[in-house]
């Protein structure tokens, strides 16, 4: 299949990437580089042995998405292009409702008028709010809790509405748990600029160098150590999460389905680890909780199990050994 990725020099989109020319697809990335580099282009290119067809473009302009679906023949669309970060969500709420929301409707406008009616859309456990139970599972209400989670939500309301109104259209709503690690190469990782929102991007800078201490936000939760427990998830399962997804698209409606561990480990569960595996010591502090933050999410991977028969592989190690081999392989990032 061919399948366009919105965002795909990102993180998770360069990841998928290398896992949907594994699996034999053709990708065809679109970014405009605002939160990525060029650099990420030649990576793919070495570590996969094909030079990755791009577009430099805006996914809120319908017109110029529409032209790129029709030229490629795409099949299908894996949306990740959006902001992603709690705090500046809060900040910059007309933002992120513009490039998440407004996006995905230019998105949705190009797709329509190109007749690509396939999407498997980048969303995220933070759709759940303060979850009412642990583990959780895809019935559980959504409730969002900070504008970030509002648009995700906003999205798949829009998405759901759309898939009933149009029996054409195929939808699967992927939510992401916590993703950290980096390919096994070291070439290609999460570098994010300025000071980072996610816990393993700034375990490695303090552990480079680049920062001085971690701060950790909030050291009174209901948690076993006080500290917020998450579901971390390894960026390659998760990739290959997105690979298996595809099966789901040959069916028309839209399906909600976790990618998860269903493990739950505290901030200061991967300082230890991360120390232990790699030798180094992290230095941290416990500040103030961040708004917006819930005490503990984990996800119940089952339904995804059932569905497509993927299910993570990675351990906890192996997150903390690839981040920091990715970080030590580049200290300052693709800069």
């Amino acid at each position: 299949m061919n399948i366009l990725l919105t965002g795909g020099a990102g993180y998770i989109g360069s990841h998928t990437f290398i896992s949907l020319i594994d699996a034999g697809h053709k990708p065809i990335v679109v970014d405009t580089f605002d939160n990525s580099s060029p650099q990420v282009l030649d990576r793919l290119h070495a570590l996969t042995g094909q030079k990755p067809v791009f577009y430099q473009a805006d996914v809120r302009n319908s017109d110029m998405i529409a032209d790129i679906l029709m030229r490629e023949s795409c099949d299908a669309v894996i949306h990740f292009a959006g902001r992603k970060s709690v705090g500046e969500g809060q900040s910059d709420p007309v933002l992120y409702f513009d490039q998440n929301v407004g996006g995905t409707v230019q998105l949705l406008h190009a797709m329509n008028k190109s007749g690509c009616k396939k999407l498997i859309f980048s969303s995220s456990a933070v759709v759940y709010g303060n979850p009412e139970y642990l583990p959780i599972d895809e019935e559980h209400p959504l409730s969002t809790c900070n504008v970030y989670g509002d648009t995700k939500r906003t999205v798949e309301d829009m998405l759901r509405a759309l898939s009933a109104s149009d029996p054409e259209w195929s939808v699967v709503l992927l939510r992401y748990f916590n993703p950290v690690g980096a390919h096994k190469s070291g070439d290609i990782g999460e570098y994010p600029r300025g000071i980072p929102n996610n816990l393993m991007p700034y375990v490695t800078q303090v552990a480079v160098g680049q920062l001085e201490q971690l701060s950790v936000f909030g050291g009174d939760y209901d948690t076993p150590d006080g500290t917020g427990v998450r579901d971390f998830i390894h960026v390659c399962d998760l990739a290959d999460g997105h690979v298996s997804a595809m099966k789901l698209l040959d069916d028309t409606g839209c399906t909600a389905m976790n990618l998860g561990t269903g493990k739950g480990y505290s901030v200061l569960d991967i300082i230890q680890t991360f120390e232990t595996v790699n030798k180094v010591r992290i230095p941290y502090e416990i500040t103030d909780r961040r708004p917006g933050d819930v005490a503990a999410c984990y996800a119940n991977p089952s339904y995804a199990r059932t569905l497509t028969g993927w299910q993570a592989r990675l351990e906890l190690a192996d997150m903390c050994r690839d981040a920091w081999n990715w970080q030590q392989k580049n200290p300052m990032g693709f800069d």
